[in-house]
Parts: structure tokens; sequence; C-alpha cells
């Protein structure tokens, strides 16, 4: 089948890029982007592009060239739904916070919703693509609820997972790894395959797409961010050890990287990973190795997300420490809070839990992020239910200027790895802070040597400074 529209349910991280780069890439194809909520709508829509509700370098761009010409954004689900020949699930599915799975298996009642929708609204034979990071045999389910509640029409479920790393999803989109898409292995299922195959040949080599069966796809999408996940907690494992034995953890990085075998991606030592996909994707996979009685392979993922809560708590923990065993009523400065730069995304973000800790220890906070604004970082620690909101307020605030940010800080912390924050003028804000002032580098993207010789107390992650 030859697409000419496409619908895409849920306009967030995912959906809203993906969308954006198929449309330009395929002025042929009509790409509507629907989603319930009228505020995120009224961003993607506003006549100043750099308003979009996703901070992402170049999107803005593709947007403004697509929208309006092949790209929409609208709430209109239901007419989005029954116009579209292929309709794309990209909504979110968080952790379960209730029940059966509560804090490891993925939440899949909204997937079941948009299937429902689905379902109810089609009169003409869909292809439905799964986007969202997804259980394996999700399709499975989503296949029965579209079979048994639809108007007898025909579905084909493909799984099409995407492997973008926010801060850079527009170059992945463009220039992708590989794109992976499962299916059956039906003739219609194949049919499916291709039809999708041929949207993404508009821009990507055929060498780099990579057609599986459905459970092959939707597992290789939590395997490939578990793997990954595991590489940061290994070597923020072996931080740790650095710091007791005197070795430097950026050098045994970098000695371990230059073995072919191994290679020197995601070996950056930090206070921690983020975003809304490797905890998430490890603790589903965690609990989808116990429903099948697999304890062994559960406990050994699961240690990935100890090692990572673990450095979070340890990093807040040497804040205090260094500072005298009390930060009560001490001023500490949060240089970041996204969960890594170029992005204003802050899911799971290492800032809102060593913030969480500093606050149970009555620390005054203050906070700069070139892309976060205070709403959404009031929004994060109320979410965490640790205390009310007015609580919150009282102990943090966030400000644009990071210089007022640090004036009269006993304490920095770098939380995220924002470029900006090396070339400050680190000598104006030694002079406006508390002294002893320290630096807690919780990404080591700062000049060590440098802070030192102003005069700073400096303490990174996995050296001996």
């Amino acid at each position: 089948m030859k697409i000419t529209s496409i619908c895409c349910i849920g306009a967030g991280y995912v959906g809203g890029p993906t969308m954006a780069v198929i449309a330009q890439k395929c002025p042929n194809i009509k790409v509507t982007v629907v989603d319930l909520n009228p505020e995120r709508i009224a961003a993607w829509n506003d006549p100043n592009v750099d308003n979009i509700p996703i901070y992402e370098p170049g999107l803005s761009q593709i947007v403004a060239q697509a929208r309006g010409r092949n790209l929409f954004f609208t709430t209109e689900v239901e007419q989005a739904i029954d116009e579209a020949q292929m309709i794309f699930i990209s909504v979110n599915t968080p952790t379960k916070t209730y029940g059966l799975g509560k804090g490891m298996a993925a939440d899949l009642k909204y997937i079941e919703l948009c299937a429902r929708q689905i379902a109810t609204v089609a009169k003409d034979n869909k292809i439905v693509v799964e986007k969202s990071t997804l259980p394996v045999r999700t399709a499975e389910a989503i296949k029965n609820i579209l079979d048994h509640t639809g108007n007898g029409v025909q579905f084909q479920i493909l799984s099409n997972p995407e492997f973008l790393a926010e801060g850079t999803a527009v170059q992945d989109l463009l220039n992708p790894d590989r794109i992976l898409i499962g299916g059956d292995n039906s003739p219609e299922g194949q049919l499916a395959i291709q039809s999708l195959v041929e949207v993404y040949s508009n821009w990507v080599p055929a060498q780099n797409i990579l057609t599986t069966n459905l459970w092959s796809s939707e597992l290789s999408k939590l395997t490939a961010n578990a793997f990954l996940a595991q590489r940061v907690s290994s070597i923020n494992a072996m931080s740790e050890l650095c710091e007791k034995t005197g070795a430097d953890v950026n050098e045994v990085a970098k000695a371990i990287g230059m073995d072919s075998r191994i290679g020197s991606k995601f070996l950056k030592a930090s206070v921690g990973f983020g975003g809304s996909c490797f905890q998430k994707d490890i603790l589903n996979l965690v609990y989808i190795a116990k429903s099948y009685g697999l304890h062994e392979t559960a406990n050994y993922w699961e240690q990935v997300v100890i090692m990572n809560d673990h450095q979070k708590r340890r990093f807040a923990h040497n804040i205090v420490q260094t500072l005298y065993n009390t930060v009560a009523g001490k001023k500490i400065a949060f240089l970041g809070w996204a969960f890594k730069k170029d992005t204003n995304d802050t899911r799971e973000s290492a800032a809102i839990n060593v913030a969480d800790y500093l606050l149970h220890e009555q620390a005054q906070i203050s906070v700069h992020d070139p892309q976060v604004k205070e709403k959404q970082v009031i929004f994060d620690l109320t979410y965490l239910n640790s205390r009310s909101q007015d609580e919150i307020k009282k102990g943090i605030q966030v400000q644009e200027d990071p210089y007022e940010v640090c004036k009269g800080a006993h304490a920095i912390a770098v939380l995220t790895e924002w470029d900006e924050f090396r070339s400050y003028d680190w000598q104006r804000i030694y002079d406006n802070m508390q002294k002893p002032a320290f630096v807690f580098d919780g990404r080591n993207i700062l000049d060590a040597q440098k802070l030192i010789e102003i005069g700073f107390i400096f303490s990174g992650v996995g050296s001996a400074h």
C-alpha cells in the first residue's frame, strides 16, 4: 500500500520530532499529529517556532518548513484516525505506580485507550505502528483489542521502536544507525512492513532498514537501552573505587575505551543517568523476566538501576559531608536540571533526586538551566510526594541569570553537562560566593585545575580532587 496519509497519536518527545522529519522528507504524505492536551497542540502551532514545546537543536527549522504544508497538529483525534492509512501510537508508557507490577511494569492504559479509540473510529483497513517503548508481546494485546472491538476492518500491527537520544534527536532521525521494523510473517504483515519501509526509504539507505518479527523488534529496544544503561552504571561503580584508590576514572575510561572490543561510548562517569527510557525499560525487563520465573536474569538487570540510585545518593551525601555535615540554611546553586544537555526533558533527571535529598537536609537550593522553567522544577519535585508544594517553594528558587544563582552560595553542583557552563566567568562566580567556595561537578565537564587555582575546593566524580 502506498502511504499518503499518516496520523500520530501523541505529540511528545518521540511523536513530535519523528513526524516533523517524516513530513519534511516525504512532502507527498500528509502527516497529522494529534494530542488530547490543547496547550501542547497550541504550542506546536505557535506562529513563533521557537516556542514549540520541545527543545531539540534543528527541530524548530524543520517544523517551520513542513508545518501547514503537509504537517499538522490538532486535537481532532477521531478525524485524524479516520483519514489516516497508517497510525503511529506514540503515547507515554510510564512505570506503574499502583497494583500488580507497581514500580516495575509498564503502565499500558494509554496504549489500550488508543487501541480502543482506533478500533471504534476506523471504517477501513489500517496499519497501526507501535512507536512507544513497550514490553515484548504488547502487539498481541493491541491486536486482540482491535480485532474484537472494531468494525470488522483489518488491522496490521507493526513495531517500529525509536532509537533517539534527546539532544541529538533530529540528527538521529535524519541519519539513523538503523530503522527497525517488526511485523507479522503473514503475507498481509509483510505488505504492511513494506509500506513503512517505503516511507523511510525516502531518506534512509536500504541497508540501514532492518525488518524482523514483532517480538524481536519489541525486545530489541528494551535490550538496547538496558545495555547502554549498564555501561553507565559500570563506569559509575568504578568511579567510587577510583575515588578511594587515587585512580582517575576519566583515565581509566579512556584506557578501556581504546579497546576495540569495548569502545568509548557511554563511559562517562557522572552523577547518574536519567531520561524517560533507561530506568523504565530496565525495570520493564526485570518485570518480564520475573513473570517468566527468570529470577537470576531479573536480579542481574535490576542491579543496574540500584547502582544508578546509589550514585545519585552518594553525590548528594558527599555535598553534605564536605560542607561540614550540615547544609541546613546553606545556599546550594544547581547548574542544570534537565537530565542531559540540549533538551528540556527532565524525566528521571539526577537533579531531582539530589535536590530532594538536600531539601530533606534543609538546604536552600537555587537553580539555573538554560531550557527548564520554574514551573517544571516545581512539578518534578511535587511529583515525588516527599513534601508539600509550599515547602518546595520555600526551599527552592529558579533564576535565569546563572551569576545570580551562584551569588552568595556555599556550593555549586553541576548536574547537567550544558556546554555554556564551561565558558562562565568562574573568577566572578568565586568572588561572589561564600568562602570556602565548593564546586561539585556531577558531570566532569569543568576544568578542575583552573577552578582550584582560582580558589575553589573542587570535587569531581571518580577522581581524588
